[in-house]
């Protein structure tokens, strides 16, 4: 996304269309592009412009991931309903394969799957148990143990894993402005620096922004953790920050140290997940590993005490690349229910207003499929994002109980990863010394 910016004007008077979509990100430009193949007129609105949030800036792994792990969804709701929510997915992840294919979008996609890993013995059951519910949900995916990750020549701190053939990974920023451009070669009448002020209920619906408005047969909230400041939606999605980096690239050195011939995109088996992977350039993509969440679901800035979390367990899983220096740091919101499932569904007094939002930190395969799933809903027509919609929610609790059970539930995880990482360091003092 850099140099990335406004492309299209903002958005001045009155206009009539079939569907404004209000988001500029892969739910609003996947739902804006599968609109327009079934002919509807739609105008998309964005506050910055296409791409701007986590759709550009994500850690770009395209997996077979949804709800929070697979062994919970299975508990969750049930074997049947667990099977078609990892059908969907898959779905998704072929769809967006076609998508970049058909469209010819250049974000160097790699076909390589991703691994859900262990960096100690502690997570080998988790790992093992996902592996098992994967094979009974119908997910394409292989358990590796230690020997297997060598094999595979897999980063040496890794030591079992279970690998999810479909998917691989991306250029997030190049995929999403791929979608922008198609969309408007579609026919899309995009205006960007427009925010939404108000969604006003009624039939037609009206879009109200600082300079204009829209009148619309239906419209779409595609807005994920931004949503709340629409005021709709509040008590199903909140926005959470996370953060990633960057490095320098490695280096002929650096890149033979740390093996990883199959480029797999990998993340850990933790609760609140490490990912890395490698680009094109042969950088490292890395980061998450700490949420944070502010009172009312305000901003929130970078964080330095953060951004070192994540270096300090950045370079305990790659420590040949002690002396790779981490170029960028970046951070931004994104939108989480209860559940860890996204919410699609219509609401407004007319059920005229659609929306696809929280997507859990998974959203590359699912967002890119919003288009199909609401345009489905729309049209009153089964498909496979029924496993969603048909979903009742966990309501969230107002504030200040909001930000007490974020605290209480990420304190929890926190605690549980602190246990193997502390293993793990133990671990490695133990080498060193005997080492020396």
């Amino acid at each position: 996304m850099e140099g990335a910016g406004s492309t299209a004007p903002a958005m001045t008077g009155g206009a009539t269309t079939d569907v404004c979509v209000v988001g500029g990100g892969l739910t609003g430009l996947s739902t804006a592009l599968k609109l327009r193949q079934l002919g509807w007129s739609v105008i998309l609105l964005d506050r910055m412009y296409a791409g701007f949030g986590a759709s550009g800036r994500n850690a770009g792994h395209l997996t077979p991931t949804i709800g929070k792990d697979l062994p919970t969804l299975a508990r969750l709701f049930g074997a049947e309903r667990a099977r078609n929510l990892v059908a969907l997915v898959q779905t998704a992840i072929g769809h967006v394969e076609e998508t970049i294919r058909n469209l010819g979008i250049e974000c160097d996609y790699e076909p390589v799957g991703n691994v859900m890993a262990a960096v100690h013995p502690k997570q080998h059951r988790t790992v093992d148990a996902a592996a098992k519910a994967g094979e009974a949900l119908g997910l394409d995916g292989e358990l590796l143990d230690g020997p297997a990750m060598r094999r595979r020549g897999l980063p040496e701190t890794f030591t079992r894993g279970y690998f999810m053939r479909r998917g691989g990974i991306l250029d997030p920023g190049r995929y999403v402005r791929g979608l922008a451009v198609a969309a408007r070669a579609a026919g899309v009448e995009m205006y960007e620096q427009t925010p939404v002020v108000q969604i006003e209920d009624a039939d037609p619906v009206f879009i109200h922004t600082p300079r204009g408005r829209v009148r619309a047969r239906a419209a779409v909230i595609a807005t994920n953790a931004y949503t709340p400041e629409l005021h709709r939606l509040r008590s199903t999605v909140l926005p959470v920050h996370v953060s990633l980096f960057r490095t320098a690239p490695l280096g002929d050195a650096a890149r033979r140290a740390i093996a990883w011939p199959g480029r797999e995109g990998i993340y850990t088996a933790h609760e609140i997940l490490e990912s890395y992977r490698l680009t094109r350039d042969e950088r490292i993509v890395g980061g998450a590993k700490r949420i944070r969440y502010a009172y009312g679901g305000r901003p929130l800035g970078e964080d330095d005490a953060t951004h070192a979390f994540i270096a300090a367990a950045f370079r305990a899983r790659f420590p040949a690349l002690h002396a790779t220096e981490i170029a960028e740091r970046w951070s931004g919101p994104i939108a989480f229910a209860l559940d860890f499932l996204p919410a699609v569904g219509c609401t407004g007094r007319h059920r005229n207003v659609y929306y696809s939002v929280g997507y859990a930190g998974h959203g590359l395969a699912l967002a890119s499929y919003a288009g199909t799933m609401l345009t489905d809903l729309m049209e009153q027509r089964d498909g496979p994002g029924s496993a969603l919609w048909g979903h009742r929610k966990l309501p969230l609790p107002p504030e200040p109980l909001r930000w007490l059970t974020v605290r209480a539930i990420n304190g929890l995880l926190e605690r549980k990863d602190r246990r193997v990482d502390r293993a793990v360091q133990a671990g490695a003092g133990t080498t060193e010394r005997a080492t020396r």
